[in-house]
């Protein structure tokens, strides 16, 4: 029974050991110095993206762009109408603040013009992988699936002079198929050879961050067949797509490659400035 008296003060005893010990770790003790080994340790979350927001896409493309683009907004002679037709409309979409887009459709007498501007911005969920690497990623995927042809000459060989009577060195795999061949008038000529080349579906190198440009041409044999032209850019994580789309109202007029090319990257451009201010 005397042993019981003095349990309580065995306990004290103990509890106040115990107490020693930890105000030692408290004060820098093992346990806390690999407490903070394991804190400094710890990998820093990955920068996020230049961009927080996107811009409004039917007020991104300005009248003037938009008169180059689509000759026929301006044969439309009805004033209501035709600020209706600048207007656009915008793509249906569940989540403004990471992809937004506008599309115009305008009827000629020459032609059908179908524009499509997208803005996507990219958002990385995982800490170790930053917003830009995560763009960089689904651009890279976008461009595969374009499925772009590999150069077939380079612009020396496609600009070495022939000797008289020959086909420049590649200058049959160069052009297209279904190009026509260079006219036997005069001798061959490197615009013969390199203009083909020039126009095919290939990597850009002065628009935004990196970019691709594509051109289609629809096979279909009854009706005027519709060119379709893409050009999409990133810049930082913003990924920009545009379809520019032209299909004549006379059976057997093919829209033109260079031009229709030309706008869309003129475009592009314009997209990437405004997003670098």
């Amino acid at each position: 029974m005397q042993r019981k008296a003095y349990a309580p003060g065995i306990a004290a005893l103990l509890a106040a050991l115990l107490a020693g010990c930890t105000g030692g770790s408290g004060d820098g003790g093992p346990t806390d110095d690999s407490n903070q080994g394991g804190t400094g340790t710890a990998s820093a979350a990955a920068e996020p993206g230049r961009y927080r927001t996107l811009p409004e896409p039917c007020g991104a493309v300005g009248h003037s762009s938009l008169d180059e683009l689509l000759p026929g907004i301006r044969q439309i002679t009805d004033g209501e109408q035709r600020e209706k037709a600048y207007e656009g409309e915008a793509t249906v979409t569940y989540d403004t603040d990471r992809k937004v887009g506008c599309q115009w459709k305008v009827d000629s007498q020459q032609a059908t013009d179908h524009l499509l501007v997208d803005f996507e911005r990219v958002v990385s969920y995982d800490s170790a992988v930053s917003d830009d690497s995560q763009a960089e990623q689904l651009f890279a995927e976008k461009e595969a699936a374009a499925h772009l042809p590999e150069p077939t000459a380079t612009e020396s060989t496609a600009t070495e002079s022939p000797a008289a009577g020959n086909t420049p060195a590649g200058g049959s795999s160069t052009a297209p198929s279904g190009s026509p061949s260079p006219s036997g008038t005069s001798s061959p000529s490197a615009s013969a050879s390199a203009a083909p080349t020039d126009l095919q579906p290939r990597v850009l190198e002065d628009v935004g961050d990196e970019a691709f440009l594509d051109d289609e041409l629809s096979s279909s044999g009854s009706t005027a067949k519709q060119r379709t032209v893409t050009v999409a850019f990133r810049t930082s994580n913003v990924i920009v797509t545009i379809e520019y789309a032209e299909q004549p109202a006379t059976v057997g007029v093919v829209p033109d490659s260079k031009e229709m090319q030309d706008r869309a990257r003129k475009l592009a451009s314009r997209l990437a400035d405004s997003l670098s201010d």
